[in-house]
Order: structure tokens, then sequence, then C-alpha cells
């Protein structure tokens, strides 16, 4: 009796098993498209926070580019680039980077660079650095990841691409330099990966 009773209860259970993870699998066919256009949506609006849309005239989704350079881009894995064109002519490459040495981890990038080597924006688009202190690399947070904009290998020179502390030209958050030098370490070494690679970038 006992056994038989135990045998109806997994029987009963395996059914509702079944069904739960039939609902769940139509649940994410039905959504997953909706979930996939917010993320371009998303994404797109961080690469136009770089690239003003009125600055080129194709696809940035489409013309794209993976590189790979784990010591510049701060992956092993390859790195997306995304390419703004006006006319056909090249107006900005967008690096998907990553700052490999935050706080807490990985810090996700976009590092938006000209064509004539001056960055056009920077933007954080992902990290897990400390609330209150680490945080403040986002745009809604401060205007610290806007001072980027108009600077290159050149103003200033190799030394001031570092934090205060460190004698550069950069500002760092009280309590907090761990976060602003590794993103200040990411954003230079992406530029002189666009000066190494440029033609290849647009070619």
């Amino acid at each position: 009796m006992i056994i038989k009773r135990m045998t109806q209860m997994g029987i009963l259970l395996g059914v509702f098993a079944i069904i739960g993870t039939a609902i769940l699998a139509i649940t994410h066919e039905q959504t997953k498209e909706r979930i996939a256009e917010n993320e371009r949506n998303v994404l797109l609006r961080n690469l136009h926070a770089v690239v003003t849309p009125d600055s080129h005239d194709n696809e940035l989704f489409t013309d794209t580019i993976e590189v790979t350079d784990a010591k510049l881009l701060g992956s092993k894995k390859p790195v997306t680039v995304y390419r703004a064109r006006l006319n056909g002519k090249p107006v900005a490459a967008i690096f998907s980077a990553i700052a490999p040495d935050g706080y807490n981890g990985n810090i996700k990038l976009l590092v938006a660079i000209k064509a004539d080597g001056t960055l056009s924006g920077v933007r954080v688009i992902g990290h897990r650095e400390t609330p209150g202190l680490g945080d403040y690399i986002e745009a809604e947070r401060s205007d610290w990841i806007t001072k980027f904009t108009g600077l290159s290998l050149i103003q200033p020179d190799e030394r001031g691409w570092r934090v205060k502390r460190d004698g550069g030209n950069f500002d760092q958050f009280t309590g907090a330099t761990i976060t602003p030098r590794a993103v200040v370490k990411a954003v230079y070494h992406c530029l002189q990966y666009f000066r190494q690679h440029q033609q290849d970038i647009f070619g």
C-alpha cells in the first residue's frame, strides 16, 4: 500500500515537473526575441552616447570586426569593434574592451576613438564595483567618465594617463582608487591598440 502510494506520488511529481518545464520553455521561447531586442536597444543607446547618430550613416551592429589582444584589450577572447562611417569614410571605432583589474573583477567598457586618434567618449556598460564608491565610474552617478572625451595619446602624455595619486591627471574617488585606475589604464591601452592597428580596423 505504501509502495503504491509512493509510486503514485512519484508519477504525480513527474507530471508536474514535465508541465513546469514545458511552461518555462514556452515562456522563454515567447520572450527571447523581446529580451534580445531590449538588449540591442540598450547597447545602441550606449553606442550612441559615445558616437552620436548624426556623425555616421552606417549600421553599427553590422559593421563590426573581432580583434584579440589580451594585454591591450583586457581579454583573451575576441573583442568586438563597432565601426562608424560617414559616406564610407572612417569616423570612429568603438571597442567593447575590458578593464580586467577592477576592485571586484572585470569592468566592461565602450571606448570610442575617432579616426584622428582622439577619444569620442567612454562608457561603463558592466561592473561589480562597490556601490557608493567604485560605481562613480557610471555616467548616471557622476561626470567622471565624460572627462575622457577629446583626450588622446598626445594629450595628456604617457605620464598623465594615471590617476593623480600615481602622478597622473585623473581624479580618483575617495576611498576607491583601484576602480578609476583600472578604467584609465584600459582606455589608454585601447588608444595604443588603435594607433597600432588603425589601418586593419577600417580596412
